[in-house]
């Protein structure tokens, strides 16, 4: 074993090695891998090897498709077969909503190109006659579902990365991760030490206890999971001697069943809603090729299902049983990327569905080390979305809810109760007792939207127009037409201050700084040109500024600003938990404002994106002149202890101006009547700042990052644009990733939509194939290709006197 290497990836299961090849394909080849007994003795030699393309978040399901095209490299460079079998396979819906599910979910296909098709239960009852089609009404056929050896893909891997230059070291624990003085590590395992530059955690079950070695809880919890393989099925020898193939892939939702064949049987796997964590607290470091056992009575009331669904299943006696862990994170996704706070300290842990995207996380990670960023927008996977609240306990509740909801339907305006409430606001229970409806962020609740007086603060999940509609309605046409309330605790706020801060914030922040007391939007760029943050900057003093941002990538934003501070001379502080208040908007909100106040705050005096600091009611804040509404509007940031009483003041004082508490679906809304972007929806690193419309607010100055490219950028006509679509929706409006077409070609997608209620119109922000801005065109609503038409101006105030004025 040598002394040095650039990089260790610590873990041989099928993430750590497609982390290790992935390395040595970008160049790298001063790479070693520990594993702690041999390549695959984690959760891999265990899995069932299924994999697929489809996945919620469109940059995932790229990944995911990346993965499954990789096997033949793999297999070409390093003679080793993965044993890919790739039969397509069947979605199946038992109900309306779950059909109403699986035709978003061709939509996004259509998006990225991939070849689905809904079919009716003639076709599934042809291609796959061991369903009772009589308990479906359609499923969704999908070619890019398959299995895998796992085994066998492992190796793969570590053979191709061998063969470029990669260590791969066995029955070697690591002990000790000790940092160094220059930001590198010594790795302390059994056979010796060895000085690494970067450290990858690719643990798997042991990511916690990595984790652990540098002083992080990492939020990823393993479960047990339950698959179980058949004897020999005599349908199934029956169909592959007729059809010359195997027999398809099905997922059967209503039983939370997956199932593929395997030899002459069924692999039949579960996630069951009666499910199981293993080992919450600790992973044993001496467990490897071993099985739980099984436990037939959890996953009882799926076989029952499967057995009526599936009828020639209820005849096949059980061959094996299969039991084992795997680590899951939150949300469903991995973690990946450089771990805040930590220098050269890396995830790929979490990874779940390794051999869907195993090759993907592989890849990305890769990139965003070697080339210092990846191509692909990850951020559903970064590791910097959880912050401290992701504490053990939130993790189990929050894994335990994913895993059981695996194969229930999620709608798009639902929102999950496990873990909740986690984090709360001071005035909580006042927004409560106003009929607030909370959604969470970053584990803190705020109000979505207010339940009216006597009926209950609950939203009924659907792919429609929910009971949400019309109190929405009220509260948006209340900010347009008097003054509105809304709580902004989630808004991300960072202090960057010192007599290096402006030239720190010259370098990573594309715009130009604004003077003192003054606010100003910037765009956040990579090396690369692509979004890393859609930003307000504000000058607290001359060497003091507030930039505030989104609440999801606060970590990652602190991230980026600690990389790239100097030594000495900045300091960084994340302000968002001492910092909450309210935005108050519309017409009379400068009315509402004077009263609390003996600042001058007409518009002359206190004009648009001013900020400063004075007393509002009984509390000193910070006061800026901004809004994100369209109308005449204020943002108070107060200490999170004066919060209450501030709202206490402001309901006060607003009483007969008909001031009214409103929430984010509001604001939803008259940002789209605006033609507004926010961030991971219009704005993210999948996009640059000319075809996001960013570019206006980039400042003709040198040295900030990625200027080179932003300057190439500009010179060269962009492929697409973002648009405000009208849409003639129906009792759906569009909501995100819906395809949107010009005949039948797809030449664009939505990034989000909703209906504009103060101009009674169903709007959608989209990206738009620069050649058909002026064509006839259609968004996709749940099946249903409705017409559209790009807006050549926002419905209301297109010249932005109200915010203004």
């Amino acid at each position: 074993m040598k002394s040095h290497a650039r990089v260790v990836v610590i873990g041989g299961g099928v993430v750590g090695c497609s982390v290790l090849y992935h390395l040595t394909k970008l160049g790298w080849t001063d790479v070693m891998l520990i594993e702690r007994s041999e390549l695959t003795s984690g959760s891999t030699w265990h899995a069932a090897g299924g994999m697929h393309t489809l996945n919620a978040d469109p940059n995932v399901a790229k990944l995911q498709d990346y993965t499954i095209r990789l096997y033949k490299e793999i297999e070409e460079i390093s003679g080793q077969s993965c044993g890919v079998h790739m039969t397509g396979g069947f979605m199946l819906a038992a109900d309306k909503d779950r059909l109403d599910y699986l035709k978003t979910a061709r939509a996004k296909a259509r998006v990225l190109g991939m070849d689905t098709e809904l079919v009716g239960m003639d076709v599934v009852g042809r291609d796959h006659p061991l369903i009772d089609t009589s308990h479906f009404v359609g499923a969704l056929w999908d070619p890019n579902e398959g299995h895998v050896d796992p085994s066998g893909v492992t190796h793969a891997y570590a053979k191709a990365a061998r063969l470029k230059g990669a260590e791969i070291v066995l029955r070697n624990p690591v002990k000790e991760l000790v940092a160094t003085a220059d930001g590198h590590w010594q790795v302390v395992t059994e056979q010796g030490t060895v000085q690494a530059e970067v450290v990858i955690n690719a643990g798997g079950l042991w990511a916690r206890e990595v984790g652990r070695m540098v002083g992080i809880e990492l939020p990823v919890l393993a479960m047990e999971h339950h698959y179980l393989i058949t004897e020999e099925i005599p349908e199934i020898v029956a169909y592959n001697q007729e059809r010359g193939r195997e027999m398809p892939h099905a997922i059967d939702f209503s039983a939370e069943l997956y199932s593929r064949q395997e030899g002459r049987g069924m692999v039949i796997g579960t996630y069951e809603k009666a499910c199981v964590p293993w080992s919450p607290k600790d992973t044993p470091w001496d467990f490897g090729h071993e099985l739980l056992q099984p436990d037939f009575d959890r996953i009882g009331p799926s076989l029952d299902l499967a057995f009526q669904h599936f009828p020639p299943l209820a005849r096949a006696g059980i061959k094996q049983a299969i039991n084992g862990p795997f680590t899951f994170a939150p949300d469903g996704n991995p973690l990946v990327g450089p771990v805040p706070g930590l220098r050269n300290f890396w995830c790929a842990c979490g990874v779940m569905a390794g051999f869907s995207q195993g090759g993907g996380v592989g890849l990305m990670l890769s990139q965003w080390l070697v080339e210092g960023e990846p191509e692909v927008d990850i951020f559903a996977m970064d590791v910097a979305r959880f912050g401290d609240f992701a504490s053990r306990g939130y993790a189990r509740a929050k894994v335990q809810e994913n895993y059981s909801r695996r194969f229930s339907i999620t709608y798009p305006n639902e929102e999950l109760p496990a873990a909740r409430p986690l984090r709360t606001t001071p005035a909580y229970d006042l927004l409560k007792a106003k009929g607030a409806v909370f959604g969470a962020a970053v584990g803190l609740e705020y109000p979505l939207w207010f339940a009216p007086e006597g009926e209950t603060a609950v939203e009924t999940p659907t792919f429609r127009r929910s009971n949400a509609f019309g109190p929405t309605d009220a509260e948006a046409k209340a900010v347009r037409d008097g003054v509105g309330i809304m709580e902004i605790a989630t808004y991300a706020k960072h202090e960057v201050a010192g007599p290096g801060a402006e030239a720190l914030l010259d370098k990573v922040l594309a715009g130009r700084l604004p003077n003192t007391g003054r606010m100003t939007l910037s765009p956040m760029l990579s090396p690369k040109g692509r979004l890393l943050g859609d930003l307000t900057v504000a000058r607290l003093a001359a060497d003091r500024f507030l930039i505030v941002g989104s609440a999801a990538a606060q970590e990652a934003h602190q991230r980026w600003f600690a990389d790239h501070a100097p030594a000495t001379g900045v300091t960084l502080r994340n302000r968002t938990r001492e910092l909450a208040g309210f935005a108050i908007a519309g017409p009379k909100s400068r009315e509402l404002l004077a009263r609390l106040t003996d600042e001058d705050v007409t518009g002359n005096a206190f004009p648009f994106r001013s900020i400063r600091r004075f007393d509002v009611g009984l509390t000193n804040a910070w006061v800026a002149r901004i809004s994100y509404t369209g109308e005449l509007g204020y943002e108070i940031y107060a200490p999170v202890d004066h919060q209450r009483a501030l709202l206490q003041a402001l309901l006060a004082a607003g009483d007969d101006l008909g001031v009214r508490p409103f929430g984010s679906r509001a604001l939803n809304a008259l940002r789209l009547e605006k033609g507004f972007g926010a961030w991971l929806r219009e704005f993210a690193p999948s996009y640059g700042p000319v075809e996001s419309g960013m570019d206006r607010f980039v400042a003709d100055k040198p040295g900030f990052i990625g200027r080179d490219a932003f300057l190439a950028s500009r010179d060269t006509p962009p492929s697409r644009r973002l648009v405000l679509l009208e849409v003639d929706a129906a009792d759906a409006d569009a909501w995100r990733d819906e395809p949107v077409d010009a005949g039948d070609r797809t030449v664009g997608f939505v990034t989000s939509g909703g209906f504009g209620h103060s101009v009674g119109r169903s709007l959608a922000l989209a990206y738009l194939d620069t050649g058909f801005l002026d064509a006839d065109l259609t968004v996709e609503i749940l099946g249903d290709r409705r017409p559209a038409r790009v807006l050549a101006e926002p419905p209301v105030d297109p010249s932005g006197s109200r915010m203004r004025g």
